[in-house]
């Protein structure tokens, strides 16, 4: 596994089976509060610590999407398609496996899966399968995500352009 992540990367550099961890983040209860307040999702598992633990939490948990989000925040702190991403295709068999806790300490690990070139000789198609690990190393959240980013000809036509 790398740790040390290349930027930039274009459709060309993506190699299969390339796998990558990111940095780790130590979810709090704001964190989980402030995501509550920006989705207008404020059921008490996630904003009442007494309530979450009349659930059988320990203290109050992230929302599923918050997890899903928080993959994508630290898997974009790499900057592997920081000036090469195009868009995001969307998320696949998504699965909340595990709760997500206040005070876990979360991180991404992930891997190229499959990649295809599309229409647009400028543009080519990255699939990552990607686990949320708590410092357990327990998977709380696993997903596929497809993205599209920039080839090399799309460098050469650049260029060419100015």
């Amino acid at each position: 596994m790398d740790t040390s992540a290349p930027i930039n990367l274009r459709y060309e550099d993506i190699a299969l089976g390339a796998e990558f961890e990111t940095a780790v983040h130590t979810v709090t209860e704001a964190d989980i509060a402030v995501f509550a307040d920006v989705t207008r999702d404020h059921h008490p598992l996630h904003i009442d610590s007494g309530y979450a633990r009349s659930r059988g939490f320990p203290a109050v948990i992230g929302h599923g999407l918050f997890g899903l989000s928080l993959m994508e925040g630290l898997k974009s702190e790499l900057k592997l398609y920081e000036e090469t991403s195009v868009a995001s295709l969307g998320w696949d068999e998504v699965r909340f496996k595990a709760p997500i806790v206040a005070g876990d300490a979360l991180r991404v690990r992930f891997r190229f899966v499959e990649k295809r070139p599309t229409k647009n000789p400028g543009r080519g198609i990255v699939v990552e399968t990607l686990d949320l690990l708590n410092q357990r190393d327990e998977v709380v959240t696993a997903a596929r995500h497809i993205s599209l980013i920039l080839t090399r000809q799309a460098a050469r036509d650049a260029t060419a352009a100015t």
